[in-house]
């Protein structure tokens, strides 16, 4: 297609107004509802410019990006008033555009009140694809922007050229980060690091964190588990000319397979209360009376006709509105809905202690006497209280001290007999590895403890990049021996990945004669001095599947892998000896290729 026919589609689209409004939903996980849509723009889909990289990379050569932006935002803005969407409206706006002599001040004011919708409904997206250097100019454009009311969000955190300035000098409510760093999140900790400092100055500059593009379950796992709130993309909800209105439907369901086998509290057990509630249309006085009969009651939650969560009613929050004058009587007979807070936190009976702690701390308005929701497949389940939710941790935290290696902080004997006591309770299949450290003993009489204590670290380092936070567990046996739980998906490409990691991160660890030579002299267990091999890792493996979990006891799941790294050992070099727990006493052993 040749830039004259380009240019003749792009101002056939922009004369016949034939652009395409759709919209992706923006989901609150801890409240359960769609908080806003962003709109996204499609060209004619008969046309060469249908998709929007191609239709905006033409605006811009054309010098026309302004002009198609607010054709954008016009089409967004009809559309959105005509469905009646619920929450907030992103509109996406290039920073260059803003920057343009024929950018129109006010323009998109004019548009919202043609429609009727309201500046504090609507979020000014920036997504940065060129640079930006003219920062005064763009401040003051968006400091005009936040004088009408919008609220901002900065786009693509991380992939533009400038976004972290960005984020200095604008302040944004909202940041988006960028799905390069959302893709395989499960699978990489450099991701994880990202994501985690970004989480911390959020926190810092009061800005909410949007994640975007996620497509796969085990990263909505790992976000939710880091404490991410906000989030889009394809696994809950593709963009949309009609999208739905109701969260709830695009909830993933939960995999039980994806509970934490290190998180000593898998559910929500302990911190129920079996609290009835009320229906939206219950008379306020009835709602008072309740509480009046019970000291103790500090919440009440409201539901819908669907018995779905709506709403919740706070003891201190009911006072208050009732305190001002002749608003018993007002309210006394008015349906409970006119007075409950629609703004709670509801969770999942299947989510783990430390995500609801999550929650909890991510939410400003979030009270330490307020209760908060507790759902079973999004239906109403009963209550639970902050105080309880920060007890329990302590004690779990507490508990975990006491068990864990002093040296590498890693779960130590007690929680690692738990671990595998969950797996065969779950009779969730998955691959046990016992990790041992070849030739780690006259490698610690030659070099020292302190140098030993470094290789030990760097092995658990090393393990845990390998994990997956969300259904991983990593322990330390105690000495050179660990313990690793995988899932059953790709444990070989993780295994061949760890041997790599160990082998070139023990290279600073030795003189530089013993590299040369590939070996070092030392005594042995009988004090005759002997040439060992340089370190390397011996791994036995227990596939264990969910056939054979009745007829197992953590001892033996764990015998049967100390069996599995005692046969690794006789191999010499970095070694994988599989057993697999249906086929017991059939053996498989591995050379991992490169490590002989």
């Amino acid at each position: 297609m040749t830039t004259t026919e380009q240019l003749s589609a792009l101002s056939s689209i922009l004369a016949q107004s034939g652009l395409h409004s759709l919209f992706q939903p923006i989901i609150s996980l801890s409240e359960r509802r769609i908080v806003g849509y962003e709109a996204l723009t499609r060209g004619p889909s008969n046309s060469p410019l249908h998709a929007p990289l191609a239709l905006f990379s033409v605006a811009r050569q054309a010098g026309r990006l302004s002009e198609l932006e607010i054709a954008c935002r016009e089409s967004a803005c009809r559309r959105f008033n005509e469905h009646q969407l619920p929450g907030k409206l992103f509109l996406n706006v290039s920073p260059e555009s803003l920057l343009e002599a024929a950018h129109q001040p006010g323009r998109t004011l004019q548009l919202l009140q043609d429609f009727g919708i309201a500046p504090s409904q609507v979020v000014i997206e920036l997504t940065e694809q060129t640079p930006t250097d003219d920062f005064q100019l763009l401040q003051n454009a968006l400091h005009h922007y936040r004088a009408m009311g919008f609220s901002i969000a900065l786009d693509d955190l991380g992939a533009g050229y400038s976004s972290l300035r960005l984020w200095s000098e604008l302040r944004p409510d909202y940041v988006k980060i960028d799905r390069h760093f959302i893709d395989g999140i499960h699978q990489d900790a450099l991701k994880r690091e990202f994501v985690g400092s970004i989480l911390q100055i959020a926190k810092a500059s009061r800005a909410q964190v949007i994640a975007e593009g996620i497509e796969l379950q085990e990263e909505l796992a790992v976000l939710t588990e880091m404490g991410v709130d906000l989030v889009q993309g394809y696994l809950l909800c593709r963009p949309q000319e009609y999208p739905p209105r109701d969260a709830r439907h695009m909830m993933p369901k939960h995999d039980s397979s994806a509970v934490a086998l290190n998180d000593e509290a898998s559910d929500l057990s302990p911190l129920l209360n079996d609290q009835p509630a009320v229906a939206r249309n219950t008379p306020t006085a009835t709602v008072l009376e309740a509480f009046r009969r019970q000291a103790n009651l500090n919440s009440l939650a409201v539901l819908d006709e669907q018995g779905q969560p709506c709403g919740i009613v706070h003891r201190h929050s009911l006072s208050d509105a009732l305190l001002k004058p002749f608003a018993t009587d007002l309210f006394a007979r008015k349906p409970i809905s006119r007075l409950m807070s629609d703004d709670f936190l509801a969770v999942e009976m299947s989510q783990s202690l430390q995500q609801v702690s999550r929650l909890i701390t991510s939410r400003a308005r979030q009270r330490i006497e307020e209760d908060f929701i507790i759902t079973l497949n999004g239906g109403y389940l009963g209550l639970g209280r902050v105080i309880d939710v920060l007890k329990l941790i302590t004690e779990l935290k507490i508990q975990q001290a006491r068990y864990a290696n002093p040296l590498t902080l890693l779960p130590g004997n007690v929680p690692i007999q738990q671990c595998l006591t969950r797996l065969l309770q779950q009779e969730r299949e998955s691959v046990i590895c016992y990790v041992d450290i070849d030739s780690f003993k006259p490698f610690n009489d030659l070099y020292g403890y302190g140098r030993g204590d470094e290789v030990l670290l760097c092995l658990a380092h090393c393990l845990n990049e390998r994990i997956d936070p969300s259904r991983d567990f990593v322990g330390h046996i105690g000495g050179d021996d660990f313990l690793l739980v995988l899932g059953p998906q790709d444990w070989r490409k993780r295994l061949n990945q760890l041997l790599d990691d160990f082998h070139s991160q023990c290279r600073r660890f030795y003189r530089s004669e013993h590299l040369e030579a590939g070996c070092f002299i030392a005594p042995n267990r009988q004090g005759v001095r002997q040439e060992f091999a340089l370190l390397s890792l011996s791994i036995g493996v227990v596939h264990l599947h969910p056939q054979a979990c009745g007829q197992l006891d953590a001892s033996q799941l764990a015998e049967m892998a100390s069996q599995a790294k005692h046969h690794a050992k006789n191999v010499q070099g970095y070694s994988v000896h599989v057993i697999d727990s249906l086929a017991v006493p059939e053996r498989e052993d591995l050379l991992l290729e490169g490590h002989r």
